[in-house]
């Protein structure tokens, strides 16, 4: 299940990229958009009306013939923090960041702007796909959670980069379970 970002759907360049690595790898991929932008607003919801969205989607498609598959969240950006606020009460077994936002642009500084703690707070194993430029920072290498760094910035437009990525973190992840 992977997440789009604040500014756009699911047909980013590197939601896309890590969907067919993930099709590539023989896993099943869902690609969800948020009901904001399904209603055709631009402003996202506030995070627990994101949170319980994802989850409602989540369920819906684990009470169907999905039900016993592994499942591995992830997101974009914003659908990034979404995986990771809801990974654990969903049972995921893996999660899959691109372009994680750490903190707000310019508040790299404030430690109260800071969005890491929702990255620390998840258990499983973790891939975040980071443009080494990218103004929303650049998270630390963590328990379970590596961080590849790609070139450019917080669009992540080098879809070969994020697609080698993802596949090369998948492999271990499916075979691993």
């Amino acid at each position: 299940m992977l997440g789009h970002g604040a500014a756009g759907g699911v047909g980013t360049t590197d939601l896309v990229a890590a969907a067919e690595a993930a099709s590539d790898a023989q896993v099943a991929v869902a690609l969800v958009e948020q009901p904001y932008v399904v209603a055709g607003r631009k402003s996202p919801a506030p995070a627990r009306q994101l949170d319980a969205a994802w989850t409602a989607v989540v369920e819906q498609l684990r009470g169907d013939r999905f039900e016993s598959l592994p499942l591995i969240v992830g997101g974009r950006s914003a659908g990034a923090r979404v995986a990771c606020r809801t990974a654990a009460d969903l049972g995921a077994v893996a999660l899959l960041c691109l372009a994680f936002p750490v903190h707000p642009p310019g508040k790299g500084d404030d430690p109260s702007k800071s969005r890491l703690g929702e990255l620390d707070a998840v258990e499983v194993p973790t891939l975040v796909v980071q443009g080494d430029s990218d103004p929303f920072g650049m998270p630390p290498e963590g328990p379970n959670r590596r961080v590849v760094k790609v070139a450019g910035n917080h669009s992540l437009k080098d879809a070969g980069e994020v697609r080698g990525a993802v596949s090369a973190w998948l492999a271990e992840v499916v075979t691993s379970r």
